[in-house]
């Protein structure tokens, strides 16, 4: 199964916290806080539905498919250490999280996109991978191309970037430089309790 494509009001609403940024899912999520099918208050879940929900929230989050989150897990396991705060750090270093958070783009979605429309250069070279895993030192640059420049300085210009201390940015230049490793704490999916995430998924 792919990615999901469907409305993002209607996930926001089911999971009853603000996982998609598009301003659309965010206006749903505000104005009818129940989930879609449900005209009363939402219903209190069991553990297995709340864990469920968590794990839900990160999937969509961080615009990742089932199989991705998994392979995620798996690897954040086979880690010593906390294997949920590891899983978190590995979410977060994404390079289409990285070039959201740096405030290239007002959504995760948009991030994404542009990258696989290899619109972004890192260390110098043209990626079209979101998945690709950040280090230290790393430098996120655009392509110099007027039309993609002119794109992501309104969006800069904005001010849609959040306050990130393990990125730098540039809004200049336009250009991004990673600082140093994440830590769980930095991790910004909403509303999660990730030992019980961690527990589901070790089922």
């Amino acid at each position: 199964m792919g990615r999901y494509s469907g409305p993002k009001g209607r996930i926001n609403r089911r999971l009853g916290t603000m996982v998609f940024e598009n301003a659309g899912a965010v206006r749903a999520l505000e104005k009818r806080p129940n989930p879609p099918g449900m005209a009363e208050r939402r219903r209190k879940l069991s553990t297995y539905g709340m864990a469920l929900a968590d794990k839900q929230k990160i999937k969509y989050h961080y615009g990742m498919r089932e199989a991705q989150l998994r392979r995620y897990f798996a690897k954040a396991r086979s880690q010593k250490g906390n294997t949920g705060e590891i899983l978190l750090v590995m979410c977060e270093r994404r390079l289409d999280n990285v070039v959201r958070r740096a405030g290239f783009t007002t959504t995760r979605m948009q991030a994404r996109q542009g990258v696989v429309h290899r619109h972004f250069q890192l260390n110098g070279k043209t990626i079209n991978k979101p998945s690709i895993a950040v280090q230290p030192g790393d430098v996120i640059t655009l392509r110099n191309r007027p039309n993609v420049r002119k794109l992501y300085r309104e969006i800069v210009d904005s001010g849609s970037r959040q306050n990130v201390d393990w990125i730098s940015f540039d809004a200049k230049d336009l250009e991004a430089r990673v600082q140093a490793l994440p830590t769980g704490s930095d991790a910004t999916v909403p509303n999660i309790e990730i030992g019980r995430v961690i527990a589901f998924m070790a089922r």
